[in-house]
C-alpha cells in the first residue's frame, strides 16, 4: 500500500535533518574555526597569543555546547555580550535536537518500512527526498543568492528575524573584546560551508527521488 501522507511526513523529515545537520556542523566542528586563527593572522592583528584566542574560543562554545559557566578566557567581556551567546545557546541546542531526532526517526522509519507493505507513495512521480531537495531550494535558494552578493545585509537580516527585538548582537570590541577573534570572515565561511552541505543534500535528494525505482526514499 502506497502512503501519501507517510511520504509528505518523511519528506519533511529530510529536509529538517539536512538543514540541521548542515547548521551543526560549524557548530561540532572546532578545527573548522581553529583553522582560521592562522589563516586570518589574529594574533598579529590582536596581540594575543595562539592559545589565547583558542583559550576564548573554546570557553565560548564550552558555554553554548556544554552548559560550563561563561568565559572567554583572557579577553574582556560584558553581561550585554554574555546574554546574547546565551540566545545563541538556546538556538545552537534547538538545532541539534532537532538534528538528532529527525535523523533517528528516518532510521526508525527506514528499519520499519523497509520489509512492510507500506511504503511512502511517489508524489507526481518523485519519491519524498525529491520534494525534500525541492523545499530546501525553494526556501533557502534565494536567502543564498542574497548572501553571496550583500553578507553584511543578510547577516543583518538573519540577527533582526532570530533575535527580534535585541541589540545585543551588536558588539562593543572595548568590552567584548571575543568579537576580535570571532571576525565577520569567519562568520561568512560558516555561512558558505553550511550551503555548500545543503546544496549536496539538496543534489542528493533530488537524484535520489527522481530514481523511476525508487521505493523508500
Amino acid at each position: 500500500m502506497k502512503s501519501r501522507i507517510l511520504s509528505i511526513f518523511i519528506a519533511l523529515l529530510l529536509a529538517l535533518f539536512a538543514v540541521s545537520a548542515s547548521v551543526a556542523a560549524p557548530i561540532l566542528c572546532r578545527p573548522f574555526y581553529y583553522a582560521h586563527i592562522d589563516a586570518l593572522r589574529m594574533p598579529e592583528k590582536t596581540g594575543w597569543t595562539h592559545e589565547q584566542i583558542l583559550e576564548a574560543f573554546d570557553d565560548v562554545m564550552d558555554f553554548l555546547l556544554k552548559g560550563a559557566e561563561f568565559q572567554t578566557g583572557d579577553l574582556a567581556w560584558s553581561e550585554s555580550g554574555k546574554s546574547h551567546f546565551a540566545d545563541c545557546k538556546v538556538l545552537f541546542r534547538l538545532d541539534l535536537w532537532l538534528f538528532a531526532l529527525t535523523g533517528a526517526a528516518l532510521l526508525v522509519l527506514f528499519l520499519l518500512f523497509r520489509h512492510k507493505k507500506t511504503q511512502p507513495a511517489r508524489l507526481a512521480g518523485r519519491g519524498p527526498s525529491f520534494w525534500a531537495g525541492a523545499g530546501i531550494l525553494a526556501c533557502f535558494g534565494g536567502f543564498g543568492l542574497f548572501a553571496a552578493s550583500d553578507f553584511d545585509r543578510a547577516f543583518t537580516l538573519f540577527h533582526k528575524v532570530f533575535f527580534p527585538g535585541k541589540t545585543n548582537w551588536v558588539f562593543d570590541a572595548r568590552t567584548d573584546q571575543v568579537i576580535l577573534v570571532m571576525p565577520e570572515t569567519f562568520f561568512r565561511n560558516c555561512a558558505i560551508l553550511i550551503g555548500v552541505l545543503l546544496a549536496v543534500f539538496v543534489i542528493l535528494y533530488i537524484l535520489l527521488g527522481s530514481k523511476r525505482k525508487d521505493k523508500n526514499v
